[in-house]
């Protein structure tokens, strides 16, 4: 049975848009909205702390994936 193992955390709108990218080359995404869940739990935490998990097979494909978004949209 693969594992989930953790490969980004960010904000919402770059975790969502990799996740798209990644769904759109077949790898399975898991997101763990930490932001969300303090919220709705009544505490606060930085607006950088939404995580981004694939599975460990996916995880060198995902990487190279992630490094070209990254080359393309440097800011």
């Amino acid at each position: 049975m693969d594992k989930h193992v953790k490969i980004l955390t960010n904000s919402s709108i770059i975790i969502n848009r990799i996740a798209f990218l990644l769904d759109q080359k077949n790898i399975a995404t898991l997101i763990k909205d930490n932001v969300e869940s303090a919220r709705l739990a009544g505490f606060g935490t930085t607006q950088n702390d939404v995580e981004l998990y694939v599975y460990n097979s996916d995880y060198e494909s995902a990487q190279k994936m992630i490094e070209e978004f990254n080359k393309e949209n440097a800011f």
